[in-house]
């Protein structure tokens, strides 16, 4: 009895932050229901506050190193990276929602945000095929959910639609390729099911490997699963675009490592070949893309894109430092987009339009948001001495370290043509215009929290990220 009752705690502990997580979005729906509606705005600082406590608890008690709940799950220390990420994101999005009109005063929203946040920290410590579908679905419901939850607007609704039929058709192809593995393995835990592939013959393993990339690229929006990245962007409400921007994003190269290194490691030549060509034609098709824009959601839509090309980068490398790069880079990528679109979110409440002709003069009216948008734009287009610089470095670094030089190459080449739009955004934010010269634009104290952090953390992240990578590789180091 007091062995099983050490094994509870333990058990009950590696799963605390979705524990968490559980218990406060039922206290947010709950405390919807109760509040009036002229209160409801403050849901939006509980749920930061409950987010920022969770993030603090699983600090300070950190998750044993250990399989919990017969295998299914690990929470090493990769994957307390990964929940640290989303933790982050949540908390960030939170906070940029209490100023979006039309999710200010809805309660369930930041319900279905926070079942979202759940799913996706169970996908980045999943260690079962099982666990691993039903953390997928479960962080995809939700995000269908919020990208269509504007009902009334027909832009919304159309992405929610688009999400969902998407979504839907790769979670089949995926489904059938978990199927597949597990015929051939008769199990659904990662390491019972690696054992068992080095006695399958090549063309099975290789169309399960297959199927199951189809639903980890939909996630990570890489090419050519990338198809409703533009539209869904687009239509979302905007905080839900940076949410799934950063955290869906972040959440499937969690599951795509973990999948690669512990249940393909036969296929080592194969995958590392196969994203080497996917990492090519996604950072260029999305920078390509991206030129043409003239709504700011779908050049950010298309330099997601981008970005997941890149990240692929550490990917291919398929070593230590590409691991610990990718990590590093996704918490470099969540400030950063989140900051972008902090600014997209309070220009678009002001001026109702996402085109960015409506961002001229921006200097002139609000330096706080020019100068934050600034710092994203050259962030995510590598200029130094900004995080995204420091990111891009460190991938590339493990890919030369794994002899794919003509990757970096191409990955370079790819970050001088982002340049060319980041730019011409950045242009159009800081010429003058003799109209609407006087009016300041109000930025509301929830945002000046979000713009500063995001701000402040591109910056550190770029001059003083010494201290995070070496966390992240310490992180990594149980993988290798």
């Amino acid at each position: 009895m007091g062995g099983d009752t050490v094994f509870d705690a333990v058990w009950l502990l590696s799963i605390l932050p979705q524990v968490l997580l559980l218990v406060l979005a039922l206290v947010v729906l709950g405390v919807d229901l109760a509040l009036p509606a002229g209160r409801k705005r403050a849901l939006g600082v509980w749920t930061a506050a409950g987010l920022l406590i969770i993030l603090a608890a699983s600090f300070l008690w950190p998750s044993p190193d250990l399989p919990a709940f017969g295998g299914m799950l690990h929470v090493d220390g990769l994957g307390r990276v990964f929940q640290t990420v989303f933790l982050l994101a949540g908390v960030l999005v939170a906070l940029m929602s209490i100023d979006f009109q039309p999710l200010r005063q809805d309660g369930s929203y930041y319900g279905v945000l926070l079942f979202a946040l759940m799913g996706m920290s169970l996908m980045a410590v999943a260690e079962n095929l099982v666990m691993l579908y039903v953390a997928m679905e479960l962080t995809s419901i939700s995000a269908y959910v919020l990208v269509g939850y504007m009902r009334r607007d027909p832009l919304s609704a159309e992405a929610g639609l688009k999400y969902f039929l998407f979504g839907a058709f790769t979670s089949a192809v995926m489904l059938y390729g978990l199927s597949l593995l597990y015929g051939v393995s008769g199990g659904t835990g990662y390491e019972q099911v690696a054992m068992a592939l080095r006695a399958v013959p090549f063309p099975l393993t290789i169309t399960g490997f297959l199927m199951v990339l189809v639903g980890m690229g939909f996630k990570v929006a890489m090419v050519p699963m990338h198809f409703w990245t533009p539209d869904v962007y687009q239509g979302a409400p905007t905080p839900v675009t940076a949410f799934i921007s950063v955290a869906s994003k972040a959440a499937g190269f969690a599951a795509l490592l973990r999948v690669l290194h512990f249940v393909f490691p036969t296929l080592g030549g194969e995958w590392v070949a196969l994203t080497v060509a996917i990492s090519m034609i996604t950072m260029t098709l999305g920078n390509l893309f991206a030129i043409p824009q003239q709504n700011i959601k779908r050049m950010l839509a298309y330099s997601s894109v981008a970005q997941a090309g890149y990240i692929l980068v550490g990917v291919a490398a398929a070593s230590r430092l590409g691991v610990a790069a990718v990590a590093f880079y996704l918490i470099v990528y969540t400030v950063t987009n989140i900051a972008a679109f902090g600014v997209v979110v309070l220009i678009s409440n002001l001026s109702g339009s996402d085109e960015i002709t409506a961002f001229s003069g921006l200097s002139r009216r609000s330096p706080l948001l020019a100068w934050t948008l600034m710092v994203a734009l050259f962030s995510l287009g590598g200029v130094p001495p900004f995080g995204g610089f420091v990111g891009k470095i460190f991938l590339f670094a493990g890919a030369v370290q794994s002899g794919l030089i003509w990757l970096v190459v191409i990955g370079v080449v790819n970050v001088v043509v982002s340049l060319f739009y980041y730019l011409g955004v950045v242009k159009v934010v800081f010429e003058r215009r003799s109209e609407e010269e006087g009016e300041p634009l109000p930025v509301p104290v929830p945002s000046r929290w979000v713009l500063g952090f995001t701000m402040a953390a591109i910056v550190l992240l770029g001059v003083l990220g010494a201290p995070i990578f070496n966390w992240v590789w310490q992180a990594s180091g149980a993988w290798f």
